[in-house]
């Protein structure tokens, strides 16, 4: 680890995690996402504040951790790509977040802005858990071995360089974005 890091390990560990997840709170609530109705008009199309806040900040991480790693300052830790899990985890994540107006980020994000609403989806982010917990050993056994391709990622599934795949986020981000502006403005 470069000596410019070095002091963030054991104790400071965890000091630096919260400041950094204070800021990025900090930063959802000035993005606008800890706003409930913000979120709900994302999935009714009316608002593309999340959708450019989520975009940029994949962006963003994507393309500084490979910058990062190609500076050897990070290592990848690569977790099995299980394709039923991750997909039946999405389908509740964006049933859980609709429902619930928040993702837990942004939820977390607006308890901290003092709004109670979040609270509840808060709370059941808690029991979903511990329920998730308790059926672990069921999970393991019969939905994470189905589709399961290791410890893969997108340049070795493809034999693509990883360069492309990057390059192809920062592409596929500018399309978006330049879609949404012609919507808004055409409905607008």
């Amino acid at each position: 680890m470069p000596t410019t890091l070095a002091f963030i390990t054991g104790p400071n560990l965890l000091w630096a995690g919260l400041l950094f997840g204070f800021l990025f709170g900090v930063l959802l609530h000035r993005g606008g996402v800890t706003d409930y109705n913000v979120i709900v008009k994302q999935f009714l199309f009316r608002d593309f504040t999340v959708l450019k806040v989520m975009f940029t900040a994949i962006v963003v991480g994507g393309v500084g951790l490979f910058i990062l790693h190609g500076q050897e300052l990070t290592n990848w830790h690569i977790k099995p790509a299980t394709t039923l899990a991750v997909v039946l985890g999405a389908v509740l994540f964006g049933i859980g977040m609709v429902i619930y107006g928040y993702c837990p980020g942004t939820g977390v994000a607006a308890i901290g802005a003092g709004k109670l609403d979040a609270l509840a989806g808060f709370f059941g982010m808690i029991v979903g858990g511990i329920a998730y917990a308790f059926s672990y050993d069921w999970i393991a056994a019969n939905i994470l071995p189905v589709a399961d391709l290791g410890k893969k990622r997108l340049p070795e599934l493809s034999t693509l360089p990883e360069w492309f795949w990057y390059a192809g986020l920062v592409v596929l981000a500018a399309v978006v974005f330049a879609l949404v502006a012609r919507f808004e403005k055409t409905s607008s």
